[in-house]
């Protein structure tokens, strides 16, 4: 393997693990995506500094509040990234406040505030992310729910007309469908790739050959919640043939790690925790960053209500949105 990816093989491993030892009760799906988020920024977790900011979002926050969700982890460790916590948050609720009038609470919304922290024009953010959300259920009324708010505020940074992005938005989703067959997946896969730069049929094309690739190579790589990852790594200026071949040097070298074996971890999660880190290696992506948190947060959410029948970036992504 390239000592580039190992070394970031390593920090992940040990972000993962640091994590897991500050809230030992956040099951098994956070904790990567956690350290993805430390290792986008090339810090090691500060375990008490986790701890505080798990604290901090206690005590200003209520019990009932989506920050203390499936995802209250995630939102601790964004914090404990920030010089100022305290003050991030503070930013984080007065955006969520103003998010709440134009969009249904859930669990995701958090994640869209903190998204618009450090914005001066936070209402004009959300206004435009609201009018592209309207018109993201105009088109799909039945694959649009709540998780896509975070991509539509998302969205909002963009550069691109608003006509312009449903157009590549729309255009992405008919010619993935046809791939994938999975609608909700596709749906989200087309706004990653709707803030990107190319062609529908260029940004589709290239998803869709490293997806190939990946199962050519013996790689069979998730049509559901990991799909949009894989498909904010294929945005990046790299060969499918070289991102394939990291992947699969990532994945097999996970596959001897703890937490990855018979009991631990699927293996269509282990390869989009290879599609996280093998990103690193070549820029952060912070869309990856987007796609991964609101995958994990699908997944938890999904198991919970199957188990009641019987939860991330953030902050860059306002940069790789406006670059």
């Amino acid at each position: 393997m390239d000592p580039k990816l190992q070394t970031l093989c390593e920090q992940f491993i040990l972000n993962r693990d640091l994590v897991k030892k500050t809230q030992k009760m956040c099951g098994i799906y956070l904790p990567p995506v956690c350290a993805h988020l430390f290792c986008t920024r090339g810090k090691t977790v500060d375990e008490e500094r986790l701890k505080a900011c798990l604290k901090l979002i206690r005590k200003k926050t209520g019990v009932f509040s989506n920050f203390r969700s499936a995802m209250e982890l995630a939102f601790a460790c964004m914090l404990s990234l920030e010089e100022e916590p305290e003050t991030a948050l503070e930013k984080a609720l007065s955006a969520y406040d103003l998010l709440k009038k134009e969009f249904m609470s859930s669990p995701y919304l958090p994640m869209a505030a903190f998204l618009l922290k450090d914005e001066t024009d936070v209402a004009g953010y959300i206004a435009r992310g609201r009018e592209i959300y309207q018109t993201m259920r105009k088109e799909h009324p039945f694959l649009t729910s709540t998780e896509d708010s975070v991509f539509a505020v998302m969205m909002a940074f963009s550069d691109k007309d608003n006509q312009t992005l449903i157009d590549d938005m729309e255009a992405c989703y008919t010619l993935l469908k046809k791939e994938f067959r999975n609608g909700n997946s596709a749906q989200t896969v087309s706004h990653v790739l709707a803030i990107s730069e190319g062609t529908p049929a260029e940004k589709t094309g290239k998803l869709i050959e490293l997806f190939d690739t990946l199962r050519k190579s013996g790689l069979k790589y998730s049509k559901y919640y990991e799909l949009p990852t894989l498909a904010a790594l294929s945005t990046m200026p790299v060969d499918v043939r070289q991102i394939a071949m990291d992947m699969l040097d990532v994945d097999t070298w996970l596959s001897r790690q703890k937490g990855y074996g018979f009991w631990g971890l699927s293996k269509h999660t282990r390869l989009m925790h290879a599609a996280m880190i093998v990103s690193n290696a070549y820029t952060s992506n912070p869309s990856l960053d987007a796609a991964a948190v609101s995958g994990t947060l699908s997944m938890i959410i999904s198991q919970q209500i199957a188990t009641m029948a019987a939860i991330a970036g953030a902050n860059a992504a306002v940069t790789a949105a406006n670059n």
